[in-house]
């Protein structure tokens, strides 16, 4: 695979705290503005489109019948509508940028890049797996489950968007810097043979090795790579602004020199930055880590 470099950006802000069931992680998307995204990416060079937001509307009821999903039907609605705002803007030959908002907004975002990029590697740059289903989630929240989904195990309202074989290739997507997996989880992953670096591997091999790594499998065969950032996948102590922390993460350089190495690679042909919540962070130092992380991705360098 060899992308070409795409100079046109299009952000799309999805304001979705419906997959997490908490508040704050809505207001995302204006914190990311905020902390100056489109300059940093102006600056670097790019031409940057601002798509607005999705309308994400909030139900009298978290539950929909038949299913223990909270919110199912209006998580469903939303991805649909990003996977043809995803769709629609790479049909323009722009690079997707989309900025949550909780990680269920992956679902959209993935099917509306596999309308265009049948055979993505993906890069889930996460503490969590995401690869509940319903009959293993402790909890319902479906961004708990949006990776899963996208590989096609989930319920249909959510597998179905973006059409019949819309779904990843588990032998073409890892994850980086997983350290709390669901007993369900650890299971679905090793059935499935989904490669995970976890903290384990971070810290004994370190980041750049395991970028290689993890580089080799999701350009293997692929005809482009999409970043999906969770920015609780950064220790708290960097990133204090997100609804499921977990202490020992990755670290703050650790995770430029990732983003570094993505830039480097010209691989990356869409991304997303989810769950940076304002209501949880300290002068909104979660939303300047996320804009400071995609500087690096899209080939910010200091000299």
């Amino acid at each position: 695979m060899n992308p070409t470099i795409n100079e046109n950006i299009s952000i799309i802000g999805v304001p979705m705290d419906l997959g997490a069931d908490r508040r704050g992680v809505d207001m995302g998307p204006s914190a990311i503005r905020y902390a100056g995204i489109a300059e940093r990416l102006e600056k670097i060079g790019y031409k940057v489109h601002d798509e607005g937001d999705i309308i994400v509307r909030r139900p009298k009821e978290n539950t929909t019948a038949g299913t223990n999903l909270k919110y199912l039907d209006e998580i469903a609605r939303v991805n649909r509508e990003l996977c043809e705002a995803v769709s629609g803007q790479m049909e323009k030959g722009h690079f997707p940028l989309v900025i949550g908002g909780d990680h269920s907004i992956a679902i959209g975002t993935i099917a509306g890049v596999l309308k265009h990029r049948p055979k993505t590697g993906v890069i889930w740059y996460d503490a969590h797996g995401d690869m509940n289903t319903a009959e293993t989630s402790p909890s319902g929240n479906i961004h708990g489950m949006s990776l899963a989904v996208s590989l096609g195990y989930g319920h249909e309202s959510l597998t179905s968007i973006g059409g019949a074989g819309s779904r990843l290739n588990p032998e073409k997507t890892v994850l980086i810097g997983a350290r709390a997996l669901d007993p369900g989880e650890k299971e679905f992953i090793k059935k499935l043979g989904v490669k995970v670096f976890t903290m384990h591997e971070i810290d004994r091999l370190g980041m750049a090795r395991v970028m290689e790594e993890a580089l080799k499998i999701v350009t293997d065969g692929t005809d482009g790579v999409h970043l999906s950032l969770d920015l609780d996948g950064l220790d708290p102590h960097d990133c204090p602004g997100v609804g499921t922390p977990v202490i020992g993460g990755i670290s703050y350089r650790e995770s430029h020199l990732a983003m570094e190495i993505l830039a480097e690679a010209n691989v990356l042909t869409s991304a997303e930055f989810v769950e940076v919540n304002p209501i949880l962070d300290q002068m909104n130092q979660t939303a300047r880590v996320a804009v400071a992380l995609m500087g690096s991705v899209f080939g910010e360098k200091l000299i």
